[in-house]
């Protein structure tokens, strides 16, 4: 019983979650490993995890961590294991501008990228990304508000270059 939840569950949240790590970490093989390490250490704590009610947010939380803490050890060390196919980015805007956005985006320290895509990609509320951040609500304010005007300043200098191309 417990493994087909967890197998259905894995299954229905796996491309969301991918889709997020990738906005963590910019690169889908990262991504992909991000999203596997997160299932496991979802797997783990199935049964507590089941009980206290939202599966989601605690997946979301351990994806977040988990790329916060490679981060801070040193980053990911990539192993060639074979061929894994790349996942197109969901549709929204022109390509050139998510192309822009996803570029801009990986100029920000992890803790401003994490913070900007548990805010507004996953449409976290400020008290869900401090808990998941472990850190204060005062924190994810004041790191989203610095975070938005990196990515700003960010996508004027890309597109100043792009421009000049």
């Amino acid at each position: 019983m417990r493994e087909r939840e967890f197998r259905e569950y894995a299954e229905a949240c796996q491309a969301r979650l991918r889709r997020a790590a990738f906005l963590l970490c910019g690169d889908w093989h990262q991504a992909q490993d991000l999203t596997q390490t997160t299932l496991m250490k979802l797997y783990a704590a199935w049964g507590r995890v089941r009980r206290d009610g939202n599966v989601d947010a605690y997946a979301r939380t351990i994806l977040t961590r988990t790329f916060i803490d490679q981060q801070r050890k040193g980053g990911w060390r990539e192993e060639s294991v074979g061929e894994i196919p790349e996942v197109p980015v969901p549709a929204t805007g022109t390509p050139e501008l998510r192309l822009l956005m996803k570029e801009a985006l990986m100029t920000l320290a992890p803790r401003y990228r994490a913070v900007l895509v548990l805010r507004y990609w996953e449409d976290w509320t400020v008290e869900e990304t401090a808990h998941a951040l472990q850190v204060t609500p005062g924190t994810v304010k004041s790191q989203s508000a610095r975070g938005l005007a990196r990515l700003r300043q960010a996508v004027e200098n890309l597109s100043h270059e792009t421009a000049g191309r």
